[in-house]
Formats: structure tokens, sequence, C-alpha cells
């Protein structure tokens, strides 16, 4: 399983960033909420999606990484220089962790992509079946990544309006 940092330096395009990090205790919330401001880039990153390509990673994207303590996904919500959502990218976690002031979590290879109009697709389920056959990961983690999808769609991603409103709320947070 890979370990990923909430300061996303696996993303080697990036080359100038700002970035916060904070632990955020609420009544309705508890863990790390991240804000990465990308300042310059090797190059642009781009998806599609249904014909249409959408840039995730160039110069004025924000990117908030929200990860719940004793949860096991991040959501990583990707905005324009407006501050609209372009997309969200919710990786299904096995754990995390803090390390050096870091939070970091293991990527448990199922992820959701979500887009604004409220589309879910499933990605790299393949991943998981193999990480599952080859003895890298148990079923307990399979069943986890599995679980923690499902529970997503039918909880924060029901309704895709309020999962906006949750996400940007943690933004205002940070701005303050």
């Amino acid at each position: 399983m890979k370990k990923c940092k909430l300061t996303y330096d696996e993303w080697k395009c990036i080359k100038e960033k700002q970035q916060r990090i904070q632990f955020v205790s609420t009544d309705t919330f508890c863990g790390y909420i991240g804000i990465l401001e990308i300042k310059e880039v090797t190059e642009p990153q781009v998806w599609n999606f249904h014909g249409k390509d959408q840039i995730v990673c160039d110069k004025d994207i924000k990117w908030i990484s929200i990860l719940p303590r004793d949860k096991y996904y991040c959501i990583t919500a990707m905005l324009d220089p407006d501050d609209e959502v372009i997309v969200w990218y919710i990786d299904m976690i096995a754990s995390q962790g803090v390390e050096d002031h870091i939070p970091y979590f293991y990527d448990l290879y199922l992820d959701l992509v979500v887009y604004p109009d409220g589309t879910i697709i499933t990605d790299d389920m393949d991943e998981l079946e193999d990480a599952l056959n080859q003895g890298v990961i148990s079923e307990l983690l399979y069943q986890r990544a599995i679980d923690t999808k499902v529970e997503l769609e039918n909880t924060l991603l029901a309704d895709i309006g309020s999962f906006e409103r949750y996400t940007k709320e943690f933004l205002w947070k940070m701005d303050d």
C-alpha cells in the first residue's frame, strides 16, 4: 500500500505550492484539514469526463483535503480559481497517522471520483481485487474499502449540494 501525505509530494508536476494543515475538532468533525494552493506546475494535469477535459492541477487551483479521524477515507476537493468544485477524489484508506507534524494515510486502492453534477465513478476496483488476490491486503481491509465506499454513497454523497456545502465549510474555516 502506498503511504500518502496531505502535502501531496507524489504530484511531481507541482513546482511551487502553499500549504496549510490544521487539526479541527468541532461537534460535527474531528480530524485534519489541508489547503493546498498550487502556485506553479511543470504542466497542467487534465482529466477527461464525459468527453470534456477538466484541469485538476494547475496554477491557481486549490485542493482541500478532509481526513476525518477514525474514518477510512480521505476527501480531496479540487477547486478552480473561483473556489468552485471541479471534482472530488475520495481515497478509501487502511489507516492514518501523523509523522513530523504531517498527516498521512495508507491508500487502500479503491477510490471514488465525484463530479459536481452528482456523477460518482468507482475507480481502481481492479487494483483492490488484485491486492486481495495477491495477498497484499487481507479480506478485512478489502471489505473495509467496500463498506466505506457504500457508506459514503449512502451518506455524504447522497445529496451532492449538501456535500458541496460540507466541503466548502472547511475552506471557509481555514480562511478565517
